[in-house]
């Protein structure tokens, strides 16, 4: 799952459109909804200790890549003490195809180290702990309280942050700007869902250089001004 600009910086954010109203927030969201009735993440995991470490791996980077390496890395370690004595040497040969892999792997083992010594092997179920951990940001651990434990977050890659700011669902200069736009203006019953909606939606239609805004639901709603309402001949 990509990152998005950090917090504190504003340069390069996507071009701007103007603010949606109530009416159309909430209309946008609902085609998405209508598409996808039952979305879910992209990332493999079977539990809240492999989903944390996948989302993890997946900054910067694909879910498809973080897919192909996760399933071995796993097996090796598929709890936290056994990836705390995996070893961020151990780790390093399962993940070497995905980007910053070195900073990852040391991450990994030490996130899984502090999940034994603090929370007794558990992945919390809250915020403040979770951003403690190595290599866990508020993105992270937004994906994670929402996933795992059913929580209504928000969490802002670059595909959302891009959506954002080109339909006018919640223009921001920052990541957490488009965050509390995206809490206040989708409807609360579809919160929880709208994360994967939007992911989702930017990923494989609202894309960055060549929208296909023919095959959007909720072009209607969208106040971008470029709109491309035709494949490219």
């Amino acid at each position: 799952m990509p990152q998005a600009k950090p917090d504190h910086g504003s340069a390069r954010a996507p071009r701007r459109a103007r603010l949606m109203s109530k009416d159309q927030a909430e209309a946008f969201v609902r085609a998405l909804a209508n598409t996808n009735p039952a979305p879910e993440t992209e990332l493999f995991y079977s539990d809240h200790f492999s989903l944390l470490v996948a989302v993890v791996l997946s900054a910067q980077t694909t879910d498809a890549a973080v897919n192909k390496c996760t399933p071995g890395l796993f097996e090796a370690a598929p709890t936290p003490a056994a990836m705390a004595a995996l070893g961020a040497e151990g780790i390093a040969p399962f993940i070497r195809r995905i980007g910053l892999w070195q900073a990852k792997a040391r991450n990994v083992a030490a996130l899984a180290a502090q999940l034994v010594e603090l929370h007794g092997g558990q992945v919390p179920a809250d915020r403040a702990a979770l951003e403690a951990l190595p290599g866990v940001g508020r993105k992270t651990a937004n994906v994670v309280l929402n996933v795992a434990f059913g929580q209504n977050t928000m969490a802002v890659d670059t595909h959302i942050f891009r959506l954002g700011n080109r339909t006018g669902l919640a223009p921001g200069k920052t990541t957490r700007a488009v965050e509390e736009g995206l809490m206040k203006r989708c409807p609360p019953e579809l919160l929880r869902d709208a994360h994967h909606w939007l992911i989702l939606h930017g990923r494989y239609i609202c894309k960055a250089r060549a929208p296909e805004c023919w095959r959007c639901p909720a072009r209607a709603s969208c106040n971008y001004r470029d709109k491309v309402l035709a494949p490219p001949t």
